[in-house]
Protein backbone atom coordinates (compact mmCIF):
# COMPACT_ATOMS: atom_id res chain seq x y z
CA UNK A 1 0.00 0.00 0.00
CA UNK A 2 1.32 3.23 -1.15
CA UNK A 3 0.66 7.08 -0.80
CA UNK A 4 1.29 10.09 -3.23
CA UNK A 5 0.63 13.92 -3.33
CA UNK A 6 -0.51 15.30 -7.15
CA UNK A 7 0.93 19.12 -6.11
CA UNK A 8 0.27 21.49 -8.92
CA UNK A 9 1.33 25.26 -8.47
CA UNK A 10 2.08 28.03 -11.31
CA UNK A 11 1.00 25.76 -13.94
CA UNK A 12 3.48 23.28 -12.57
CA UNK A 13 3.70 20.04 -11.43
CA UNK A 14 6.05 18.64 -8.22
CA UNK A 15 7.63 15.58 -9.70
CA UNK A 16 10.55 13.24 -8.24
CA UNK A 17 12.62 11.19 -10.69
CA UNK A 18 13.55 7.70 -8.93
CA UNK A 19 13.80 4.41 -9.41
CA UNK A 20 10.21 2.43 -9.19
CA UNK A 21 8.83 -1.20 -9.74
CA UNK A 22 7.63 0.06 -13.24
CA UNK A 23 10.56 0.68 -14.48
CA UNK A 24 14.16 1.82 -14.13
CA UNK A 25 13.61 5.48 -13.68
CA UNK A 26 11.06 7.78 -14.04
CA UNK A 27 9.59 10.66 -12.89
CA UNK A 28 6.81 10.21 -10.44
CA UNK A 29 4.88 11.73 -7.89
CA UNK A 30 6.02 12.55 -4.15
CA UNK A 31 5.09 9.55 -2.37
CA UNK A 32 5.68 5.89 -0.80
CA UNK A 33 4.70 3.02 1.35
CA UNK A 34 2.43 3.29 4.60
CA UNK A 35 3.91 2.30 7.40
CA UNK A 36 2.58 0.66 10.51
CA UNK A 37 0.32 2.54 12.22
CA UNK A 38 0.21 5.01 9.71
CA UNK A 39 -3.08 6.36 7.71
CA UNK A 40 -2.41 6.63 3.76
CA UNK A 41 -2.72 10.95 4.93
CA UNK A 42 -0.08 10.60 7.16
CA UNK A 43 1.79 8.52 4.50
CA UNK A 44 1.72 11.41 2.16
CA UNK A 45 2.27 14.36 4.06
CA UNK A 46 5.37 12.67 5.64
CA UNK A 47 6.77 10.97 2.56
CA UNK A 48 6.45 14.49 0.35
CA UNK A 49 8.57 16.07 3.04
CA UNK A 50 11.04 13.32 3.06
CA UNK A 51 11.50 13.51 -0.45
CA UNK A 52 11.19 17.09 -1.81
CA UNK A 53 11.62 19.23 1.71
CA UNK A 54 8.25 20.55 1.55
CA UNK A 55 5.18 20.53 4.11
CA UNK A 56 1.70 19.78 2.53
CA UNK A 57 -1.61 19.93 3.59
CA UNK A 58 -4.29 16.94 2.10
CA UNK A 59 -7.21 19.15 -0.41
CA UNK A 60 -8.75 15.42 -0.92
CA UNK A 61 -8.35 11.81 -2.61
CA UNK A 62 -8.12 12.07 -6.05
CA UNK A 63 -7.97 7.95 -6.59
CA UNK A 64 -7.83 5.00 -4.82
CA UNK A 65 -7.03 1.78 -6.24
CA UNK A 66 -5.78 -1.48 -5.01
CA UNK A 67 -3.94 0.15 -1.82
CA UNK A 68 -2.39 3.24 -4.04
CA UNK A 69 -3.82 6.77 -2.51
CA UNK A 70 -3.50 9.43 -4.85
CA UNK A 71 -4.25 12.87 -3.35
CA UNK A 72 -4.08 16.74 -4.06
CA UNK A 73 -2.36 18.66 -1.50
CA UNK A 74 -0.72 21.97 -1.67
CA UNK A 75 2.25 23.53 -0.52
CA UNK A 76 2.48 24.85 3.28
CA UNK A 77 6.14 25.12 3.94
CA UNK A 78 9.71 23.93 3.93
CA UNK A 79 11.64 24.72 0.69
CA UNK A 80 12.85 22.42 -2.09
CA UNK A 81 15.69 20.15 -1.16
CA UNK A 82 16.19 16.35 -1.83
CA UNK A 83 18.78 15.48 0.82
CA UNK A 84 20.44 11.94 -0.64
CA UNK A 85 22.46 11.31 2.41
CA UNK A 86 19.16 9.81 3.93
CA UNK A 87 18.69 6.38 3.18
CA UNK A 88 14.89 6.47 2.13
CA UNK A 89 15.68 8.70 -0.58
CA UNK A 90 18.53 6.45 -2.31
CA UNK A 91 16.11 5.59 -4.92
CA UNK A 92 15.55 9.78 -6.00
CA UNK A 93 17.81 10.98 -8.58
CA UNK A 94 15.97 14.22 -8.58
CA UNK A 95 13.02 16.82 -7.76
CA UNK A 96 11.81 19.15 -10.39
CA UNK A 97 8.83 21.24 -10.85
CA UNK A 98 7.65 20.06 -14.57
CA UNK A 99 5.54 22.08 -16.83
CA UNK A 100 1.92 21.11 -17.14
CA UNK A 101 2.68 21.57 -20.93
CA UNK A 102 6.15 18.73 -21.07
CA UNK A 103 3.76 15.66 -22.18
CA UNK A 104 6.89 13.71 -22.53
CA UNK A 105 7.22 13.92 -18.79
CA UNK A 106 4.43 12.16 -18.09
CA UNK A 107 4.07 8.17 -18.49
CA UNK A 108 1.12 5.53 -18.73
CA UNK A 109 0.77 6.22 -14.65
CA UNK A 110 1.15 9.79 -14.25
CA UNK A 111 -0.42 10.86 -16.56
CA UNK A 112 -3.76 9.40 -16.17
CA UNK A 113 -3.73 10.95 -12.39
CA UNK A 114 -2.60 14.38 -14.03
CA UNK A 115 -5.67 14.37 -16.40
CA UNK A 116 -7.75 13.27 -13.23
CA UNK A 117 -6.46 16.36 -11.67
CA UNK A 118 -6.95 18.75 -14.00
CA UNK A 119 -10.79 17.62 -14.93
CA UNK A 120 -11.53 17.90 -11.11
CA UNK A 121 -9.96 21.47 -11.01
CA UNK A 122 -11.73 23.14 -13.12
Amino acid sequence: MLAEAVIVRDEKVLLVRKHVQRGAVVWNFPGGGIEVNETPEQTCIREVREETGYDIRIIKLLHEENGKYTYIAAITGGELQLDTDQPHNSDIVDIAWVSLNDKHMFDEVTAPMLGLHLKTAV
